[in-house]
């Protein structure tokens, strides 16, 4: 009868491996070889057998009255500590920043019409929140102009296109509070949070920074009054020249006449000597009004109310006004 295999493995003793770290600690302890050899030892060792001396040499050490407990702790000690940095559901509190104070924050407006919106936040800040204290700053220069009829027409021009500061203690209410300003397009600042939740979280401004974007505007509307101010002076020289040349002109013309009055038209000097000076389709030139030295078309002419169609070219289009006969004589050729 044939028995197993596994029968005849049965029937031996099983031998077992003696532990290795006996034969290392005896040879360790009876021979002293250099100390390369024994440095290399324990690398080459099992975790279990590092495990095993470890235990060994912390039971030598309280049998010598060393403490090991002692050692761990200065290890611990000397270990790197890490950084206290919160964490990420801390970030995206809105709350903590009311731990800053008073800060000023950048909002995001319009770039056309960013000195209406900031008007706008104000008001409603005020309305919202009357106990808080505001400011809203839209740094803009106050650009002058001077329009046909004398009067001076002023508009803000922004120096930070859609950019508005807001100075304030902020907080999560007083935040989504700006962000349903119409026309406010949120706070400037940096993404927080992981991949299953991120903000927008607003940046302070530093106060080093806004004091030079308050004297950055105040250089600006200074230049530009400067400027302003000369090209002024320089139109009025310029309409003193026009008033002594026209007074001129007037001088050396002799009084005009007043025997033909059949047709209603007040003729001058110049068209008197031609009656068929002021004819329409031919050139004549202004020698009055807001259009002097200029020449034009004539379209027509109407002698009974004593007025004029010329049309004259104008940044490369004609252009048709109506005059007084007495603005314009006929061109020379």
């Amino acid at each position: 009868m044939i028995r197993p295999q596994w029968a005849s493995l049965r029937s031996r003793p099983a031998v077992l491996p003696l532990p290795r770290i006996r034969a290392i600690a005896t040879s360790s302890s009876s021979s002293t070889p250099s100390s390369s050899s024994s440095t290399d030892a324990p690398s080459q060792l099992s975790a279990r057998e590092r495990r095993q001396l470890r235990n060994e040499r912390r039971e030598s050490l309280s049998a010598a009255g060393g403490g090991w407990r002692e050692e761990v702790e200065e290890r611990l000690l000397r270990r790197r500590k890490k950084s206290d940095k919160p964490s990420w559901k801390e970030e995206l509190n809105l709350d903590n920043l009311a731990l800053l104070g008073p800060q000023w924050w950048v909002v995001r407006v319009s770039r056309v019409n960013g000195h209406e919106t900031a008007e706008r936040l104000a008001r409603r800040l005020a309305a919202g929140f009357p106990l808080a204290d505001f400011k809203v700053y839209h740094p803009a220069v106050k650009v002058k102009r001077k329009l046909k009829n004398g009067s001076v027409s002023v508009k803000p021009k922004p120096i930070y296109p859609g950019c508005a500061f807001l100075h304030c203690v902020l907080n999560k209410e007083i935040h989504d509070f700006v962000r349903e300003v119409d026309g406010v397009g949120g706070f400037l600042g940096s993404k927080v949070g992981n991949s299953k939740r991120q903000i927008n979280k607003p940046k302070p401004v530093g106060v080093g920074d806004m004091e030079e974007i308050f004297k950055q505007a105040k250089r600006e509307q200074e230049l530009h009054d400067l400027s302003f101010e000369e090209e002024e002076a320089i139109a009025a020289a310029a309409a003193g020249e026009k008033k002594v040349e026209q007074e001129g002109l007037r001088a050396e013309e002799k009084p005009k006449s007043r025997t033909k009055r059949s047709s209603g038209v007040k003729i001058s000097k110049s068209n008197s000597e031609d009656p068929a000076s002021l004819l329409p389709g031919k050139n004549v030139r202004f020698i009055a009004g807001s259009f002097v030295n200029y020449v034009g078309l004539l379209k027509k002419i109407d002698p009974k109310a004593g007025m004029a169609t010329v049309g004259i070219m104008m940044f490369g289009k004609e252009t048709i006004v109506d005059v007084d006969c007495e603005e314009i004589v006929a061109e020379a050729l």
